[in-house]
């Protein structure tokens, strides 16, 4: 395989994570964000499209003392809520960089909301980790664009 790949590659460490309306986020890993069509089984136990696309659910995480970007996600997370606000679902861009960053893979994600908020787990005995709020996101469209 060496020779096959190009240099100038997209590591997993490089990338950004950017809500409009939101100040910039320090996202520190966001989970792997699939786009799968809805399927139907056959009668011959078969499997055959549904023609639709589901929602994307993916995590996204941010250091937990970066408090204006926890503030900022506590207020998205409250206009969720029961009464829940005509502004709750908000575009996001996700753009994975190259080691360059001459080339980029970026990806739209089309009315995002975050739908739960994780807190690590916590140990006295652990070496000093830095702890990380975790967010559950939904997308309703993930949309490759072209760079």
């Amino acid at each position: 395989m060496k020779g096959d790949i190009q240099s100038d590659h997209i590591p997993v460490n490089k990338f950004v994570f950017s809500v409009l309306g939101l100040i910039d986020l320090t996202v520190t890993a966001v989970s792997g964000l699939d786009d799968e069509l809805e399927t139907v089984k056959l009668p011959d136990r078969t499997q055959a499209s549904g023609g639709n696309r589901g929602p994307t659910n993916f995590d996204i995480t941010i250091p937990a003392h970066h408090q204006l970007e926890q503030a900022a996600m506590e207020v998205w997370y409250r206009e969720s809520q029961d009464p829940v606000l005509p502004t709750y679902k908000k575009p996001c861009t996700l753009t994975l960089k190259s080691i360059s960053g001459q080339s980029s893979y970026r990806l739209s994600l089309v009315g995002v909301f975050p739908m739960k908020r994780g807190v690590p787990e916590l140990d006295k005995e652990n070496e000093g980790e830095m702890a990380g709020i975790v967010w559950s996101m939904s997308a309703d469209d993930v949309i490759p664009i072209p760079v």
